[in-house]
């Protein structure tokens, strides 16, 4: 739940810088300018952020690492009392930067989609990018057991699992054989993937998004128990089928919204998912902007596009009508550039996934 003053937590999404190139990315990193602010300017957004006295703010992207200054803006928050959180893919994390990370952040997420490396490659555009993924677990599992064994408190580290059709099968095999390889892995949060970015084109969410039938079996209590049995006792597990994103007007009316979505340059979304920004932290109040965030999910379109959603290929349809009403010319000329989901997406061997790579761009720490 929001609080008057403001979100209670911020996602920042603070580089679109990336080596990866994940076939449902929400923001399309790695396709596009990073936008990454330099230190100043960072450390200016995040004061403004601050100012909204969130309880929370999870560091996105984008790549986090890939800025080098990320420990330094995350601690500066830290300091003021704010709780920071990191979500990553683990391409380039390493033994001293976890050290460091895990005496500022308060959660670290490392996103995996697949139980094997086969599935979690192609869904994240990069050959090798599951065994980075398992080594950066590997690392956060180590320096955990360190911590604890000198008195220390653990990492407080898991896993972020985006649930789409093809890899829905092997959400069971990751509860019994991937999560136990981690002894001091904490948390496991299987999340179904929403019509955002590169997951709102037709045809991926006609192939690829799980369908209002499936998000009901995903959050099931039957299913989840059954995953629970899967896991190691000492993880939380949890099912999210993530409908709170679509901000549906009855329920935004009655409970409100908890999350205000900043995109690297410092622009603030009026809706997390949604194309379409309200102003900057840099020139603008925080406490302004905010209110104008919250006017736009009363705004006429919003409410009449997304009060129409009945289905998973509904909901795609208004993420694509939001995004050209409320996006810039800019997001409206990157939207027609982008390739329909095809079958070779689907289905592509190794050699492809790595030619989609491509060139990172972006700070390497």
């Amino acid at each position: 739940m929001s609080t008057p003053q403001g979100p209670s937590d911020v996602i920042w999404d603070i580089t679109y810088a990336c080596p990866l190139r994940c076939v449902h990315c929400y923001s399309e990193s790695g396709r596009r300018p990073a936008r990454q602010l330099n230190r100043d300017e960072m450390l200016r957004a995040a004061d403004a952020i601050v100012s909204l006295r969130p309880q929370a703010v999870e560091f996105a992207g984008g790549e986090p690492l890939l800025v080098r200054d990320l420990l330094e803006v995350a601690g500066r928050i830290s300091g003021a009392g704010v709780a920071v959180n990191l979500y990553t893919g683990g391409w380039t994390f390493d033994r001293r930067w976890a050290e460091e990370a895990s005496e500022i952040f308060s959660r670290i997420t490392v996103s995996v989609d697949g139980a094997s490396a086969g599935v979690h490659d192609r869904i994240r555009g990069r050959a090798g990018s599951y065994e980075r993924a398992m080594r950066t677990l590997a690392i956060l599992d180590d320096v955990s057991g360190e911590r604890v064994a000198r008195g220390a408190d653990p990492v407080e580290f898991g896993v972020d699992y985006a649930v789409v059709r093809s890899n829905l099968h092997e959400l069971e095999e990751f509860s019994r054989a991937v999560a136990p390889r981690f002894p001091n892995l904490r948390f496991l949060t299987f999340a179904a993937a929403v019509p955002s970015g590169l997951a709102s084109r037709k045809d991926f969410a006609e192939h690829e998004l799980l369908d209002f039938d499936r998000l009901r079996t995903l959050v099931s209590r039957e299913h989840v128990e059954r995953l629970r049995s899967l896991a190691p006792r000492s993880v939380q597990l949890m099912t999210s089928n993530n409908m709170i994103l679509m901000m549906h007007p009855e329920l935004v009316k009655r409970h409100g919204f908890p999350m205000l979505q900043v995109e690297p340059d410092g622009e603030v979304r009026a809706m997390p998912i949604y194309e379409g920004t309200v102003g900057s932290l840099l020139t603008e109040d925080a406490g302004t902007l905010w209110e104008r965030v919250q006017e736009r999910w009363s705004d006429p379109f919003v409410v009449e596009t997304l009060s129409a959603v009945r289905s998973m290929q509904d909901w795609a349809e208004a993420t694509r009508r939001l995004d050209y009403h409320f996006g810039t010319d800019e997001v409206r000329r990157r939207i027609d550039r982008r390739p329909p989901y095809t079958l070779d997406e689907r289905t592509s061997g190794q050699g492809h996934i790595a030619s989609m790579a491509g060139p990172a761009s972006g700070h390497q720490l």
